[in-house]
């Protein structure tokens, strides 16, 4: 049986596969910047309806200022690689971007490592270095 979390993971890769392809088509004609634009007002309004039928109110109430920061600190890197990612998206191939994107997995893991203290496993890091050899020949 497949762990829910596992799961969700594996369906979150799906989507974010097929976004990048329908962004690219988006964007014809238009700079990737009023794409971004565009497309995160629609993620605005899509995940305020979500939380309307997932989030009780009275949890709303469960928020500590440190939750409003650090949410807000990703908000602001969400942001910056999605701008980076637009103009990247706007200019490049589909599957060129996504795989040199895809490299975030790395900043993840050592991210992970220092602030959570997760451990880097043999197989962690011999993926992380698969990942980085994939960055090295598809960059090319």
């Amino acid at each position: 049986m497949i762990s829910g979390w596992i799961l969700s993971a594996f369906v979150s890769m799906f989507f974010a596969g097929c976004t990048s392809v329908i962004a690219k088509k988006g964007l014809e004609g238009v700079s990737g910047d009023l794409g971004l634009t565009v497309r995160t007002c629609f993620v605005f309004v899509f995940t305020l309806l979500f939380a309307s039928f997932v989030v009780p109110i009275k949890v709303w109430s469960t928020l500590k200022t440190s939750n409003w920061i650090w949410l807000g600190a990703s908000a602001v890197t969400t942001t910056l690689s999605w701008i980076f990612y637009y103009r990247a998206l706007k200019l490049g191939d589909v599957a060129t971007v996504a795989l040199i994107d895809k490299g975030s997995v790395i900043v993840a893991v050592i991210l992970a490592a220092i602030v959570f203290h997760e451990s880097l496993s043999l197989t962690k890091c011999l993926g992380a270095a698969l990942i980085v050899a994939g960055l090295v020949v598809v960059s090319r």
